[in-house]
């Protein structure tokens, strides 16, 4: 990418079938409906797309189907994590190939008692930037169990020549940004954070330049970012409290399944079905999804009527 990326980069779910099965059509329009969100940016197969619960069969499917339908209209990162070097290299190789903009990849690990050393996770991420030209964002997020200290991510941004890309998701991690970018200065192209930006204003104070949220309300989280960048802090201060409370019951009581859920009653999905040993959220707190979404009129809630 010639320019920085910034603003929103939310995640697409993956829409399945009440049966289980991958539906095509539905990602087709889960993508559609994001992009006239105003997406700055898609990211697919992560794992609030249920990567974990997909086939290798149909990561390939989805990688071909997400890229081919988006065209170009916007940037799309394509989730490569795997605790194997040689499968992280061969998807980041294939990502490129079909025409992703970057890839995002979390360190190594399988379970908390499989974590490569220090020197192993740099070499990870050295074999993917050795096999591609397009960015590398680290995911660095409490799921993997993985400490990625300051000193370590600075490391990579410094020497591994397309680690420039940093998602931060740990417990404090505006403090997290704004050393890591005290530290590594100009080779942090993009500072982002995560998690439905619940900590987003702290993340805008520490100089963070965009977030990866999930598809839910990307229209109204993105001028917080955008206003907040622009210098009008006060109206940036506005929005986000406009958006926090569904924010929060996102974050806290929903998890992936707020997307599909709102998606669905939208007409974007014909079903908000997520993959055992996953369960359906309970209808209380469906309801105040609900509730809350109708509320900010959310794109997603009307994109299919």
């Amino acid at each position: 990418m010639k320019t920085a990326l910034t603003g929103i980069l939310p995640v697409a779910p993956t829409p399945f079938h009440a049966d289980g099965a991958v539906d095509v059509e539905g990602m087709r329009r889960v993508l559609d409906c994001m992009i006239d969100q105003g997406v700055d940016a898609i990211c697919i197969l992560a794992n609030y797309s249920e990567q974990f619960l997909l086939s290798d069969e149909e990561r390939a499917l989805l990688t071909g189907v997400c890229l081919d339908h988006v065209a170009g209209r916007v940037p799309v990162i394509v989730t490569i994590s795997h605790f194997s070097t040689r499968i992280a290299v061969a998807r980041a190789k294939d990502a490129q190939a079909r025409g992703a903009s970057m890839v995002m990849m979390m360190p190594p690990y399988h379970g908390v008692g499989l974590v490569p050393a220090e020197a192993g996770i740099v070499e990870h991420f050295q074999a993917v930037s050795d096999a591609i030209t397009i960015p590398i964002m680290v995911q660095d997020a409490p799921l993997s169990g993985v400490s990625l200290p300051v000193p370590l991510l600075a490391r990579m941004a410094r020497e591994i020549e397309n680690v420039s890309y940093f998602k931060i998701e740990t417990p404090f991690a505006a403090d997290k940004l704004a050393a890591l970018i005290e530290a590594a200065g100009k080779d942090v192209i993009g500072p982002f954070d995560g998690e439905e930006a619940v900590t987003l204003l702290a993340d805008l104070d520490a100089g963070c330049t965009g977030t990866m949220t999930s598809a839910l309300q990307p229209e109204k989280i993105r001028p917080i970012v955008t206003e907040y960048r622009a210098g009008n802090l006060d109206a940036a201060l506005d929005q986000w409290r406009l958006c926090l409370p569904l924010i929060n019951h996102e974050n806290r009581q929903c998890g992936l399944r707020a997307a599909k859920t709102v998606m669905m009653a939208g007409g974007v999905i014909g079903s908000d079905h997520v993959r055992h040993p996953l369960k359906p959220m309970s209808p209380r707190t469906r309801d105040r999804l609900l509730s809350l979404s109708r509320e900010l009129d959310l794109i997603a809630l009307r994109w299919g009527k």
